[in-house]
């Protein structure tokens, strides 16, 4: 065999395995398109809350339904819809899933009632527990085992993305035409996300089918109950503040609306890019990269409202707790697949779960803040539910080694 023949044969693999590499990571990506979308239709009624309520003749209060409702149903469907998957192909369900969304915001742009309007809002609800359970579950397969975490912040990207761009350009749309409009273009969204899902998915059996017992038994380990319990604080702490931070800089820092919006995306943009910078370190150090960002918080949490009067001082509040905020849902992510390696699916629909309890139990408990104490109330009680987090973390082993044979006891 001649050397240019050898050079040939020898190149191939590596050609092959290039292009197999770069698949899977447009795969990863059709998933964070996924979310994208998925997150910028969970939050699209926020902007153009008071014209849907007009429209379909009822009160801005009743209105907020559309925010609570679709949030509160996730926590339910996430194990449930995983319980009735049982072994089938986790590709089938992700491509179904993507399906639903587009279906529900359809039935929300040609809702003529709040009752319709509230069905599209339930489907929301539905999809959007089983598209985080199982994408969440399925990033570490897409992917080599050491880039899992690399996956699961691209896919953490579209959550920040939608928060930054989908959110505000949902509301733009709604200006130059009607919020109708806004549930037609992620409607649309959707489907791109669908079809390239169906285009660049690979086949994603299960690595085992979830039975009620598996999370019976996930649920009477310590470790388990306690990293929940750190999930539910954490994500508490951060809704129950950040629900209420536009009044805070309108009202407490005397900020115009063209700040606050300003600050917003400052927020989004250093979350987005923290995300990415924690994918690198949150495996090799997850109660550190925790215990860190948490600690960021809580500072945030604090210096905003003692120098509320100084802008300067403000911004770097902000940015603080966005860059903070940007990595902690990652770092919770897989600390929580820690707990049940074997079990990731099981784990991520906890995960889920716990959430989404949390934003909505969170949210709840800053707005009986704000009514006692103003946004100031909602801070401090940011930062008494984050140093309780820190409580909980610190029950934890110290060292990595450790600290996943406790996990994964």
């Amino acid at each position: 065999m001649s050397t240019d023949q050898s050079a040939s044969l020898a190149d191939a693999p590596i050609s092959s395995s290039s292009t197999t590499s770069q698949r899977r990571w447009f795969a990863v990506f059709s998933i964070a398109l996924g979310s994208f979308a998925f997150v910028t239709t969970e939050y699209m009624p926020v902007g153009v809350l008071p014209k849907i309520a007009a429209d379909l003749g009822v009160t801005p209060g009743t209105a907020g339904l559309m925010t609570t409702t679709p949030g509160l149903i996730a926590a339910i469907s996430a194990p449930m819809l995983l319980l009735a998957a049982g072994r089938l192909n986790r590709r089938s369900i992700l491509l179904l899933l993507s399906v639903a969304l587009v279906a529900s915001n359809l039935v929300a742009a040609l809702a003529t009632n709040f009752a319709t309007m509230l069905v599209g809002r339930a489907l929301l609800g539905i999809s959007l527990g089983g598209f985080w359970t199982v994408a969440l579950g399925v990033s570490g397969q897409i992917v080599a085992e050491e880039e899992s975490a690399k996956a699961s912040a691209t896919i953490f990207m579209g959550i920040t993305l939608a928060t930054v761009i989908g959110v505000p350009l949902g509301t733009f749309i709604a200006e130059l035409s009607s919020w109708r409009v806004s549930f037609f273009a992620t409607a649309a969204l959707a489907l791109a996300a669908l079809l390239m899902q169906a285009t660049l998915l690979p086949d994603l059996p299960p690595r085992a089918a979830a039975r009620l017992a598996d999370f019976g038994r996930m649920l009477t380990r310590g470790t388990v109950m306690r990293s929940l319990l750190l999930v539910a604080l954490l994500f508490g702490a951060h809704f129950c503040a950040y629900t209420y931070i536009a009044p805070f800089l309108e009202d407490n820092a005397s900020l115009g609306a063209t700040w606050v919006t300003a600050l917003l995306l400052g927020f989004g943009v250093v979350g987005f890019m923290s995300n990415f910078v924690a994918s690198a370190f949150v495996t090799s150090h997850p109660r550190l990269s925790l215990f860190a960002m948490t600690a960021l918080v809580m500072v945030a949490l604090v210096a905003l409202p003692a120098f509320a009067h100084t802008h300067g001082a403000v911004v770097a509040g902000v940015l603080a707790w966005g860059i903070a905020y940007g990595a902690i849902p990652l770092c919770l992510s897989v600390w929580m697949q820690m707990t049940s390696p074997k079990q990731p699916e099981a784990a991520s629909a906890l995960f889920v779960s716990a959430v989404q309890t949390a934003i909505a139990a969170g949210s709840l408990a800053g707005g009986v803040a704000v009514d006692h104490a103003g946004a100031t109330g909602a801070m401090h009680l940011g930062v008494l539910l984050s140093a309780l987090g820190l409580a909980v973390l610190a029950s934890f082993a110290t060292t990595r080694r450790t600290l996943v044979s406790v996990l994964e006891e």
